[in-house]
């Protein structure tokens, strides 16, 4: 997933196009824009593998049910590309105006986007502000780029005239672009999703009630639900649509549309859930690792959204209902929202034949929960507790090592976690990168540098370490799978398993194992 092609067609000093990946790793974006070079065609753009996989289309997408137009693959575009529109020099490469002409979503059709690409065969779903539904793109026998695009859902209204003159960034038609026409903000309404929406339109954020990390769970009056490896994520539900929030106040929507979806038909304007959405492997368990791929639309899992509590319902503020009334009112909601909304249940309170079950089956761990606790917004009072089975830790990005023979990217990246507000170094992981994760993660590094360690304590790190390092912003958050902590602090045997998009890095601490 390398830009060394797309950087060897471009002089930087003269063409506005982005040179650095400055884009946001979302995973399921796609654009399509109007480019009157040479000859006027479209370029097709899928965020694939951490970048924009590309194709040029002559003649555009196909609208008509069957109908096959050529697609002819190029280089790979930086993420950031997604939102460029402009003139390119003429006497550069695609020099001519470039319109972002479309933009939304889209969702592959099978387990594993990326090894298809690379089998020749590709089958989406879109779901844009112009586009909506499905296409296949096929690499034709012996042609190398040369590629079919195909529209395989039902026939799509074609564009008007007028839309088709028209960008979805700022409303300029190619005229008014070309003749350098001051950049203005343009609201989306097109087929596809809508944006977040208005002040107003959802309920107001919460704080997420946090758990304590224990061995074992203290005296009083338990019971216990999975402990899912996945992000943790507000519904907000509006009267009409639905927001997904991360506990660091980011929006997910576009990135789980089809949670937001199973969601928006139920009815439950100015209500709040909480929940785990996970992706679930082969055997049914949940796998942070998978959801890692599904960000970097490497693979198409089963993804699931399972809700456990309910703080908001059509506007009452729950939270000082106890927590067994909560969820029996969200256990009366759940069934009816469809497949991919789950109801999180109690397992029981026998909390040693719960334990053992879990680490039978190879679960993360076990959410325990005081009978008649409250939700207590943005706290860890110990109402909640957790208790892990596998040894997982959240630890901050601290800076990267140089990679080593063939390897690209980086070597190792460093790890902290904060105590009394100083970042504590836990040593460093190597191991679980894939190749799309090791050039997304360069990337986002390069732009994240900085000339000072962010460490307080760094200790435990050998001179050699010190000196290979290259320092990061402290402002990205890991999940890490390990044996075991070393006396001097360190992570054994750790494997890096994904970012956590949703945890916020000053609220790292080292969670000692049970």
């Amino acid at each position: 997933m390398s830009l060394k092609t797309y950087h060897s067609k471009r002089n930087n000093r003269i063409t506005p196009e982005p040179w650095r990946d400055g884009g946001n790793a979302s995973g399921r974006t796609f654009v399509v824009q109007k480019h009157a070079a040479s000859r006027l065609h479209y370029d097709f753009r899928l965020e694939l593998g951490g970048v924009l996989k590309s194709w040029a289309l002559p003649k555009g997408l196909p609208f008509k049910h069957g109908e096959k137009h050529l697609a002819v693959h190029v280089e790979d575009h930086p993420r950031s590309y997604g939102d460029f529109e402009g003139s390119i020099p003429k006497g550069q490469y695609g020099g001519g105006t470039v319109m972002l002409w479309d933009r939304g979503t889209y969702k592959p059709l099978s387990r594993s986007p990326l090894k298809d690409l690379e089998a020749g065969k590709l089958h989406v779903e879109l779901r844009g502000e112009k586009l909506s539904g499905e296409w296949a793109l096929v690499r034709m026998r012996g042609k190398g780029d040369d590629w079919l695009i195909i529209r395989s859902d039902e026939d799509l209204r074609p564009v008007s005239a007028r839309a088709n003159d028209c960008s979805v960034k700022t409303g300029f038609t190619m005229r008014q672009l070309e003749r350098g026409a001051p950049t203005k903000k343009r609201t989306a309404t097109g087929r596809g999703r809508a944006s977040s929406g208005s002040k107003g339109e959802y309920p107001p954020f919460i704080e997420v009630m946090k758990a304590l990390t224990v061995e074992h769970p203290p005296a009083g009056d338990w019971f216990y639900e999975i402990k899912f490896d996945g992000w943790r994520a507000l519904a907000l539900c509006g009267l009409e649509k639905v927001k997904i929030m991360s506990r660091n106040h980011k929006d997910m929507t576009d990135l789980f549309p089809d949670v937001a979806d199973a969601l928006e038909s139920q009815g439950l304007g100015d209500s709040i859930l909480d929940g785990e959405i996970v992706a679930l492997d082969s055997q049914g368990r949940s796998s942070f690792q998978l959801l890692q791929a599904y960000r970097l639309a490497t693979e198409s899992p089963a993804l699931f959204y399972y809700v456990f509590d309910l703080p908001r319902y059509k506007g009452r503020d729950l939270r000082d209902r106890p927590v067994e009334v909560r969820k029996e009112m969200l256990r009366e909601i759940i069934p009816g929202a469809g497949e991919v909304v789950r109801f999180s249940d109690s397992l029981g309170s026998n909390y040693r034949k719960l334990r053992n079950h879990a680490k039978a089956l190879n679960l993360e761990g076990l959410i325990g929960k005081r009978g008649g606790s409250l939700y207590e917004s943005g706290r860890r009072s110990g109402a909640w507790i957790k208790i892990k089975i596998i040894h997982e830790q959240e630890l901050v990005i601290a800076g990267y090592t140089d990679p080593q023979g063939s390897r690209s990217g980086f070597g190792a990246i460093l790890l902290g976690y904060y105590k009394q507000g100083r970042l504590i170094s836990a040593g460093k992981v190597g191991t679980g990168f894939s190749d799309a994760l090791l050039d997304s993660l360069s990337a986002r590094f390069r732009r994240m540098s900085r000339g000072t360690m962010p460490y307080a304590d760094a200790k435990n790190l050998t001179p050699a370490e010190l000196r290979s390092a290259h320092w990061v912003k402290p402002e990205m958050v890991a999940q890490v799978r390990f044996k075991e902590w070393t006396s001097d602090g360190r992570l054994r045997q750790p494997v890096f398993l994904g970012l956590r998009e949703d945890k916020s890095p000053r609220d790292v601490v080292r969670e000692d194992l049970g």
